[in-house]
């Protein structure tokens, strides 16, 4: 995890927690012995970091959005993944995948839903599994998994 990202989910833990900054500057100085974040190591964040775990933050739940209920969208948002992963989709998680489906589609439907996750009609859907399946194929991305 890069320096940056431990420190948002220091941060994070913080809200979740329930402590203001000052808690959380005591907390540091407690832990690591450091009152700024800045001044740590990335050994160090990371010891806050578990500290904080230990208060009962809980790091899985934080930023992640609930699976789709359609096992037709997970397919959609997981051959997403595979294409961000491989540098074909340039745009992470949902948004980019909601970003997608706006440029492809919105001249074809003429409306689209502002999220993925929100689309109920079955031939959109599948509108939208063809197009992703076809830009894994042109990328070189095993689906048989």
């Amino acid at each position: 995890m890069s320096r940056r990202n431990l420190q948002r989910l220091i941060h994070v833990g913080a809200k979740q927690l329930g402590i203001d900054s000052a808690t959380r500057h005591d907390l540091q100085l407690r832990v690591v012995g450091k009152a700024s974040m800045a001044d740590m190591t990335d050994s160090e964040l990371r010891a806050l970091a578990a500290e904080m775990k230990r208060m009962g933050f809980k790091a899985d739940a934080q930023g992640r959005r609930p699976p789709a209920r359609r096992a037709d969208i997970r397919f959609c948002h997981v051959m997403w993944r595979l294409l961000n992963e491989a540098g074909a989709a340039k745009v992470a998680g949902a948004k980019g995948l909601n970003a997608f489906i706006r440029a492809r589609f919105e001249k074809t439907w003429g409306h689209v839903p502002i999220d993925i996750d929100t689309m109920t009609e079955w031939e959109q859907i599948k509108d939208v599994v063809e197009a992703l399946k076809s830009w894994c194929a042109r990328e070189g991305i095993d689906l048989s998994q």
